[in-house]
């Protein structure tokens, strides 16, 4: 039989396929399970596969390319619309290949293997820095339920348990030993986080991308890490205000007869890099305020206008408008003149 396409619905154990002709008529409908689908998509003829992104997506896709196969990765929501009545395997594989034929359709592109190790980095560090949070919380509550308070900070946290720790008559027994599980565990979080920023500073000096964005008012080594391990291809976005929509900085339209509402943000697409960038913006905001430049001029113009975390989500919308131009172009980050 000659396949033109196939829709392959991905899972952990048990994949469907689904596969039509030049002529778009149906030529293969086929359970697989994982032990097969390596020696039956290596004795197909090259064809185009859809397959929808998500966790091992880019594994497969990166796998089947080498086959020679073209492997195109779409959005699940855009490929949502393709299915036609009940949810199954079969009906998401079939669905998947009527959307990866449409020429409207959008393509995520495949991430290298490096790529998807530093995004793991990534998301474990942010895991552990919301464990850490928890943990300083209940340390922090905790202590005061005894009259001890700790000043702002982790450091200062952790000198005051310390503290109350060394005392050997200062608190009971059962909870000496809950404060000190905390305390270790605090500083455990600390040392491994630590330990991952230094082998994100380490890759971000390797990076030469990574090193321009960088230079970005606001933009860290780890908001600029972050973006040149997540954009594959700046060329897939045709403008900044794009790559801000995909990361869902510009308001929401619900419009209709000629009429534009805009709403709020659409808070759609990567949320880990929405939050770096309003976090950094939110910096710059704070540290620019008394400075004789544009960009100051423009956040004082606005924060007298607008509140202040509007604001900031505006200015975090600028940033990822300025860092799409810097990766589009392959050129670096040059400050506004003085006013």
């Amino acid at each position: 039989m000659t396949i033109a396409v196939i829709g392959l619905d991905l899972a952990k154990s048990v994949f469907q396929a689904h596969g039509v002709d030049q002529g778009g008529g149906t030529v293969l409908v086929k359970k697989l399970h994982g032990k097969q689908m390596i020696p039956f998509f290596s004795r197909l003829r090259p064809c185009l596969i859809g397959v929808e992104a998500c966790a091992t997506a880019h594994h497969w896709a990166r796998t089947l390319s080498a086959m020679g196969h073209e492997v195109k990765l779409m959005p699940p929501s855009y490929v949502k619309g393709y299915v036609k009545r009940g949810k199954s395997d079969a009906l998401d594989a079939e669905a998947i290949c009527e959307a990866v034929q449409r020429r409207s359709m959008r393509f995520v592109p495949t991430k290298t293997i490096e790529q998807q190790a530093i995004l793991m980095a990534h998301r474990t560090r942010s895991l552990l820095v919301r464990q850490r949070t928890m943990a300083a919380n209940a340390l922090r509550a905790h202590l005061a339920e005894f009259g001890l308070v700790a000043n702002p900070g982790i450091a200062n946290l952790a000198k005051l348990s310390e503290k109350a720790l060394a005392e050997p008559d200062g608190l009971p027994a059962y909870a000496r030993r809950a404060l000190a599980i905390l305390a270790r565990r605090l500083a455990e979080l600390t040392e491994e986080i630590g330990t991952l920023d230094r082998e994100l500073a380490a890759w971000h000096a390797e990076n030469e991308a990574s090193q321009r964005l960088a230079a970005i008012p606001g933009i860290g080594v780890i908001t600029a890490t972050a973006i040149a391990a997540t954009v594959t291809d700046p060329e897939q976005f045709r403008s900044g205000r794009q790559f801000a929509a995909w990361l869902g900085l510009t308001p929401q339209q619900q419009s209709t007869g000629g009429k534009t509402r805009l709403g709020g943000i659409s808070k759609q697409g990567d949320r880990y890099l929405r939050r770096l960038l309003v976090v950094g913006a939110t910096a710059v905001m704070r540290h620019a305020k008394d400075k004789a430049t544009r960009l100051a001029d423009w956040i004082r113009d606005l924060l007298a206008r607008k509140p202040f975390r509007l604001v900031s989500v505006a200015r975090a919308n600028k940033l990822a408008r300025i860092a799409w131009a810097v990766l589009a172009r392959g050129d670096t980050y040059r400050p506004a003149v003085a006013a």
